[in-house]
């Protein structure tokens, strides 16, 4: 098979156009939490990607922990959501829902009334969070989950997986990374369980595994992928001892579940360390899906690590946030919009489907 980033690539059941991936990128336009005609308009602009993965989407009220971020729970949403989906497949492009559950990394003022902060342990992470009504609050401490919390969490992403193949998605992944629920269950810094889920790597790879074979199960494991950072540090979790084998015995028990892909995130063009690359060949070679690679990739870096073996599809994030037609630009070698940088997370179309194409 070619190794051409323009090239067709199999993943699971579905063929892409080619081998770039639109990395999952807030971008707060999602009045209510609900999907709008404006946002199909700005995923649709961007079908030229061989697979979208949206934008963080909470599988329950409890995940909506940012301003603006749009669910994928009720009815309302799945609607909204089919909008987006139609968009992509009318312009011949396939599209994965990221579902994202904030947990600790939320405030009340962003959630929705009986909606509850829940996360591993009662950890606050450090820093603030911004909210339409105060600004910026510091982040309160969250409830430790129950073991019943648990229980329906797993039954929330799994409910969520079906909502989206209803919404016409072509699959779903998994936030596990970036300090985010599956993330705070993983990283010792946000788990302090002695149950179960933590206490030992095993048991902090407990909820990441249950989560990820109830999706499988719910919409079926070629429709199924997760994202990872082992070496991230965003919303306070922290580089730990055994990161490597830790992972690695968690991937290894991802892919005995037959699922389509992981999707592993490099941080280090932001300022977090970068990974080891004695870990992401651990995690290559425990790994019998797709690997996509993540993380300040230009287009002779991205065809370099796709030739050398090191992954199989490569993710592009703000090059798709200001280039519609990011694909057709890098393969004819042409000039890259800059982003603007002041409305990433601001309401309306400005800096959002206003971004100039080739074709004007």
């Amino acid at each position: 098979m070619s190794t051409d980033l323009f090239q067709p690539f199999t993943l699971g059941s579905i063929t892409l156009t080619n081998r770039t991936v639109m990395a999952p990128m807030t971008r707060s336009r999602a009045i209510g939490g609900i999907p709008s005609a404006l946002m199909a308009e700005y995923y649709g602009q961007r079908a030229g990607a061989g697979l979208i993965v949206t934008e963080g989407v909470a599988p329950s009220p409890n995940g909506l922990g940012y301003p603006r971020i749009p669910g994928l729970f009720n009815a309302e949403q799945v609607a909204g959501w089919k909008l987006v989906t139609d968009a992509v497949h009318d312009k011949g492009g396939k599209i994965y829902v990221q579902l994202m559950h904030t947990g600790r990394v939320s405030h009340p003022d962003n959630m929705p009334e009986g909606a509850r902060m829940v996360a591993p342990s009662a950890i606050a992470a450090k820093g603030d969070m911004y909210t339409d009504n105060s600004g910026n609050q510091a982040q309160p401490v969250p409830q430790a989950m129950t073991r019943y919390d648990v229980q329906a969490a797993v039954a929330e992403f799994a409910q969520a997986a079906r909502l989206a193949v209803e919404a016409g998605f072509d699959g779903v992944e998994l936030h596990g990374a970036n300090g985010y629920l599956i993330d705070q269950f993983i990283n010792p810094a946000s788990n302090q369980r002695s149950d179960a889920y933590g206490g030992s790597a095993d048991a902090r790879n407990r909820f990441a595994i249950e989560v990820t074979a109830a999706v499988a199960e719910a919409i079926g494991p070629e429709r199924t992928g997760i994202r990872l950072s082992p070496y991230g540090v965003f919303n306070d979790v922290t580089i730990f001892d055994e990161i490597e084998a830790q992972y690695t015995a968690l991937v290894r028990e991802l892919s005995a579940l037959g699922i389509a892909y992981v999707h592993l995130v490099d941080h280090s063009a932001m300022g977090a360390p970068k990974p080891e690359a004695s870990t992401v060949t651990a995690i290559r070679e425990a790994f019998n899906g797709t690997l996509i690679l993540s993380g300040g990739y230009d287009r002779e870096r991205a065809q370099a690590d796709l030739d050398g073996g090191l992954g199989d599809l490569v993710a592009f994030g703000r090059p798709f946030l200001a280039n519609p037609d990011f694909v057709a630009r890098i393969e004819q070698g042409a000039e890259l919009n800059p982003p603007d940088f002041g409305s990433f997370y601001t309401p309306g179309m400005k800096g959002y489907t206003d971004y100039p194409t080739l074709e004007g």
